[in-house]
Order: structure tokens, then C-alpha cells, then sequence
């Protein structure tokens, strides 16, 4: 007798209409019970002569009556390549895969293999346009590096409203946190279209609070999310305060933590890798440039090395490529150096992995913003102006798609479409733990 595995039950797939199905083994008869008539019923006609006409094929099975079983190693593999929008579909084939696509081990798996996506087809582009008014919108980031055009589609966002300013504060693991009118936190996926709204930071304080800087990501070592805010306003003794909290969904609450005692960071939102936030800042009377971290785990701050510079003269801003972290030296109107950390703690792991000319042609003579991606082929995409810029550098060449649907933008960020849900698991740690059955 063959053995049942109770753990792992295997995903059952039906070939055909179960109708038929039904009616096929209900007009079958068990093996060993066919009588002789209706054995030459089944060959010769009333006359006793051969039939010419062609009875339906029906399709083998290892024994008759039993159904095609896949391995559900199988379906994983086969599904986890499909994109989001039609695993939502899925769902509704059987409650077996609906099981199998709502499991943490599948929604890890299928995320795994977006990242791995070298064409960037799950990859999207997320801007925040300032006309004709406050929006979010988003393209594809694979037609943005290879065609040149590509359209822009509207957000329906939680809160959206013309009146209502909206800033992206990060985007991890397919989650895309967002702060709207400076106060108002929602961690979002695009892909499901499911959001949480964020408790508020501190009702103690006045309406007066806003927020100057941020950063989201995940915590891994508690497989949590968190945000961390810092947060400015009038509290209630009438003096101005500013004060740093973290939010964690796993408890679904703010908490107050004392951090950045030598100096709050410069820039607006942090940068994710590794499990911490990073940003830019400047210490001291003479205004020395660093890279403060927070460790999302730890929740502890810490510094950064920086790459040995040859030459000064330069601006820095931080930035992330490819999953790591990368700094962007500005020289004005001349070129920017594109250094990335390839290997996280180690220095000497510092590369400088491109120079980027100015585009001599183009009238605006500002600033590149940190890059974006870098395609298969070494291209890399920024942001110049308000206008995305493609630069090949085995080309020395500049492709500036063009989009449509889309104006002046504020800021831009890449997320990857995910099935992630935003409610925790209860049991987090459950994989070390042992199973009874």
C-alpha cells in the first residue's frame, strides 16, 4: 500500500470537465465485473459485424479510475514565474491553490524570483508628480531601459486626493510606504492593492507635527516591518521638540527611541540595505560629510566607511543599486563618480563602478540624482531634472525615453511586484519549531 504523505499533501490536477469526469466513471464498470454481452456490445453491432465508427480517445492514467497528481514542488515552480496579477486569479481555481499562493512559503518563493528578474518585467517605476497636482504614478521599468516610449499609469493610492501632498518613503519586498501630508503613514502594495493605515505617531502633540525624515524597511530578524520617523512640532508645553520613533507592524504601534545623539541626518528618507537605514549627513564645526546607519534589528545607530576618494571637489549623496548601497559623487557640470559597496561591511569592497558625463547638449546643468537601476548591459538609469535619463557607458551614449501620461515629478523609486501580505504571521519562528502531527 502506498504511503500517504499527511504533511505535504500533493496538489490534485483534473484533466478535463469534472462533469464528465463523473459521468465517465459512473458509465465505466469496476475492472473484473464486465459481463460477455456487454464485452461484444462494446465490439459488434446488432448484426454481429464489426463497428467502423471511431469511439473517443480517452486519455491513460497509470490505473484506471485514478487521477494525474502533480508534486507541489512542481505547481511552485511552474507558478512562481507568473506575474502577480494573474496569481490573484489563480486563487480562485481551487481551495488547494488558493492554500498554496496565500502560504508564506510560496509568497518567499515567487518574491525570490522576482528579484532574480534580469529583464526587470516585475520591476516597476513609482514617481510623485507635482502637476498638474499631487500624484503617484508608475511605469515599467523594463520599457523605460530598452523602448523609447513608455506610458504612465495612475495610482489609486489610500487618501488620494489633488489637496493632499504624498511623499514615498521606501519600498521593500513589494511594500511601499507612504506619508501623506506629512503625518499620515500607510504601508501599501500596489500589486494586490491592499493597504494598512498607520496609528498616528503621537497624539499628544499638536497639529503641528510633521515629518522631516524617514526610512522603511524590514527587519528580518523578527520578520517585522518598521518605520522610522523623525518628527518635528509644538508639543503640548508650547515649545518647539523634535522626536525620533519607530513603528514596527508586528505590534502595530510607535515607540520613542533615542538615537542620532551626534546629529540628525540630512537626508530626507534613508536608504535600505542590509537590514538598516542609511543617510547622509554633516557632524562638527567643519561640516564633515558621513553615513549614518540605523539597524532596523537592533535598532541602534552606527557609521558607515566610505569609499578612499582620489580627489575633492565634489558633492555626495547616497543611493542604492542592485540591492546595494552606493554613493554618488557629484562633480558640477563635469561628471559624477558611481561608487557601490559591493560586499556590506567591508571597505575595501568600495568599487567605483561608472563615470556619468553631463549631457553637454541638455540646457539643465543640475545635479544627477542617486541611480535608480543598472541593466543587464551596464546601463544605468537616473534621474536628471525631471526627466529620466538611460547612459550607456560602453556607448558613452544617452537614451532619454520619453513618457507619456506623465509631468514634472518630484521623486522616483523602484519597487518589485510582490504577493506580501500586510498582516503578520502569527507564528513567525514556527520553521524551528517542531511539528506535530
Amino acid at each position: 500500500m502506498p504511503i500517504t504523505n499527511f504533511k505535504n499533501p500533493p496538489i490534485v490536477l483534473h484533466l478535463g470537465d469534472s462533469k464528465t469526469s463523473s459521468r465517465t466513471n459512473q458509465s465505466t464498470p469496476h475492472p473484473g465485473m464486465e459481463t460477455r454481452s456487454n464485452s461484444q456490445s462494446s465490439i459488434y453491432d446488432h448484426n454481429h459485424q464489426p463497428r467502423t465508427t471511431k469511439t473517443p480517445r480517452r486519455i491513460q492514467t497509470p490505473e484506471a479510475g485514478s487521477i494525474p497528481i502533480f508534486p507541489e514542488e512542481i505547481i511552485v515552480e511552474i507558478l512562481s514565474r507568473l506575474p502577480v496579477r494573474c496569481l490573484l486569479k489563480f486563487r480562485c481555481v481551487s481551495k488547494s491553490w488558493r492554500s498554496l499562493i496565500s502560504s508564506n512559503h510560496f509568497i518567499k518563493a515567487h518574491l525570490a524570483v522576482s528579484r532574480k528578474d534580469t529583464d526587470f518585467a516585475r520591476h516597476r517605476i513609482i514617481s510623485t508628480l507635482l502637476r498638474p497636482c499631487y500624484s503617484l504614478k508608475q511605469c515599467s521599468l523594463n520599457s523605460l531601459l530598452s523602448g523609447p516610449v513608455t506610458d504612465a499609469v495612475d495610482f489609486d493610492y489610500p487618501m488620494r486626493n489633488p489637496n493632499n501632498s504624498v511623499r514615498v518613503v521606501g519600498c521593500c519586498n513589494g511594500i511601499v510606504c507612504i506619508a501623506i501630508n506629512g503625518k499620515h503613514f500607510f504601508l501599501w502594495n500596489p500589486s494586490t492593492r491592499k493597504h494598512k493605515k498607520l496609528p498616528d505617531a503621537d497624539e499628544r502633540m499638536r497639529r503641528g507635527l510633521f515629518i522631516t525624515k524617514s526610512g522603511f524597511g524590514f527587519d528580518e530578524c523578527n520578520d517585522d516591518y518598521k518605520v522610522l520617523g523623525i518628527f518635528s512640532g509644538f508639543c503640548v508645553a508650547g515649545r518647539y521638540e523634535t522626536r525620533v520613533k519607530v513603528y514596527s507592524l508586528r505590534a502595530n504601534s510607535w515607540k520613542r527611541i533615542d538615537v542620532f545623539k551626534d546629529g540628525l541626518p540630512f537626508d530626507d528618507t534613508g536608504k535600505f540595505v542590509s537590514g538598516k537605514l542609511h543617510w547622509g549627513r554633516r557632524i562638527g564645526l567643519n561640516s564633515r560629510w558621513e553615513i549614518v546607519s540605523f539597524d532596523l534589528g537592533s535598532e541602534a545607530c552606527g557609521t558607515v566607511e566610505q569609499p578612499r576618494y582620489v580627489e575633492g571637489g565634489f558633492s555626495r549623496s547616497l543611493g542604492v543599486l542592485g540591492g546595494c548601497l552606493c554613493v554618488l559623487c557629484d562633480f558640477p557640470k563635469t561628471s559624477v563618480d558611481v561608487w557601490i559597496l559591493r560586499e556590506y561591511g567591508k571597505r575595501d569592497s568600495w568599487d567605483k563602478l561608472v563615470t556619468v558625463p553631463y549631457d553637454l547638449g541638455d540646457p539643465w546643468k543640475g545635479p544627477y540624482s542617486t541611480p535608480l537601476c543598472r541593466g543587464a548591459k551596464g546601463e544605468i538609469l537616473l534621474v536628471y531634472g525631471s526627466k529620466f535619463i538611460v547612459y550607456d557607458p560602453k556607448d558613452n551614449a544617452f537614451l532619454r525615453p520619453k513618457i507619456t501620461n506623465f509631468d514634472t515629478f518630484l521623486e522616483a523609486d523602484v519597487y518589485v511586484e510582490s504577493l506580501v501580505s500586510l498582516v503578520p504571521d502569527a507564528a513567525p519562528k514556527i520553521q524551528n519549531q517542531k511539528k506535530h502531527w
